[in-house]
């Protein structure tokens, strides 16, 4: 049975919406989604389970909202407000002749990125563009709406994140304490092991997570994705370096996400050269959003992914950042549909405005050799930028 999920467009938030998108210079902003292909449209109308035919919903930028859904396709549609007009139809025909009528000749916004410089706003699947632009209408992208009516922490949320990220931090800690005890004597850990001590710990503080957490020793630190296994152990010993990747959340909280570096014994010099350019480049992009916020200077997650990316350039290890610099945390999932930081992969357009969180997670990977990353999480609040309390790194764990 699949959990209704509170939907985001209300009679009480109407007015807010309806706000932004006069500020916005749209007419109306249409929700679309078929068989889930956008997470954003099915969380603002609140949709239950898996619809199997398409549906709408129109935000007029005055005005009450108005749905269009399937005649065989109406359970779904339990929260949408008393007094609010809902449209069915059953042929293709009518389909198209109910939303010409709704957008035609307006400027409208919807979940599509010109050029698809921001994949996760990018929802729309060209065909449907074709339709609607057919009727006249102009898009615009919903971008920095989905942002602010999406992506947006509440204050429970932060609370949660906060209660979550103090877990983990003491649980990356004492991980790396019993992998480095264990690796003097003749039983060292294998990573998989330490993975699933780290599990029973999130269970036992009421935490959960979707997969994971990442241990990798010494290159297999070098793959950012990496997963330990038991059916291929790599026990811990003296001379590695650890990397411990973990996300927990309480349920319905908002995650936190972590990366923790530690060396068994004393750190060779490449790892003590990788940790201070990656330590480097993480502050860097933390000065950034920091001085620019409290200044109530607008940010783009773009421009601190580059003054992160400048650092490590600079150390020489610039071909070994193959990442962007933090993502997107929201209410929602681990890796939100708000900002991310990132001017690599994606080309990040959108403001970090206050309420959003991400990650801030810069890393160098050699090849064959090593991996280190650093990462923290930060929000942003009214002229300030929150960095999550006790999961700053500041040198290498020696154990």
């Amino acid at each position: 049975m699949t959990t209704r999920e509170a939907a985001l467009l209300t009679p009480e938030s109407l007015a807010t919406i309806q706000a932004a998108l006069s500020a916005a210079g749209v007419d109306g902003w249409l929700l679309y989604d078929f068989r889930g292909c956008n997470p954003v449209a099915r969380s603002m109308i609140g949709l239950e389970g898996m619809q199997s035919r398409r549906v709408f919903a129109w935000v007029p930028a005055t005005g009450n909202p108005i749905a269009i859904s399937h005649a065989i396709e109406q359970l779904a549609w339990a929260q949408w407000p008393v007094g609010w007009e809902r449209r069915v139809y059953s042929a293709w025909r009518d389909l198209e002749r109910e939303v010409a009528s709704l957008v035609a000749n307006k400027r409208i916004a919807m979940e599509y990125s010109a050029g698809d410089a921001v994949p996760v706003i990018d929802r729309v699947p060209a065909g449907m563009i074709e339709m609607i632009r057919a009727t006249g209408a102009t898009i615009a992208t919903s971008a920095e709406l989905v942002t602010k009516f999406f992506a947006v922490w509440s204050a429970d949320g932060l609370a949660s994140h906060k209660r979550a990220a103090e877990h983990i931090a003491r649980i990356a800690q004492e991980a790396f304490a019993r992998a480095g005890a264990a690796a003097r004597t003749r039983t060292p850990l294998a990573e998989h092991e330490v993975m699933e001590w780290m599990r029973a710990e999130f269970t036992a503080c009421g935490l959960q997570t979707d997969h994971g957490p990442n241990v990798s020793a010494t290159a297999n630190a070098a793959n950012p994705h990496y997963e330990p296994s038991a059916a291929v152990p790599r026990l811990i010993r003296e001379g590695d370096s650890i990397l411990i990747d973990l996300w927990a959340t309480e349920p319905g909280g908002i995650y936190a996400d972590q990366t923790w570096m530690a060396s068994v014994g004393a750190p060779s010099a490449k790892l003590a050269l990788l940790w201070t350019a990656v330590r480097d480049a993480r502050d860097a992009a933390l000065t950034l959003l920091h001085d620019r916020i409290s200044a109530g200077r607008p940010v783009r997650g773009a421009e601190a992914d580059d003054a992160a990316r400048a650092v490590i350039l600079k150390a020489g290890f610039g071909q070994y950042f193959t990442h962007r610099t933090g993502h997107s945390i929201d209410a929602r999932a681990l890796h939100g549909s708000g900002p991310n930081l990132d001017n690599l992969e994606t080309r990040e357009e959108r403001f970090l405005i206050p309420g959003v969180g991400f990650s801030v997670e810069p890393g160098v990977y050699i090849p064959g050799e090593i991996g280190v990353r650093s990462e923290v999480n930060c929000w942003v609040g009214a002229g300030e930028l929150l960095v999550t309390p006790g999961s700053i790194q500041r040198d290498l764990f020696i154990v």
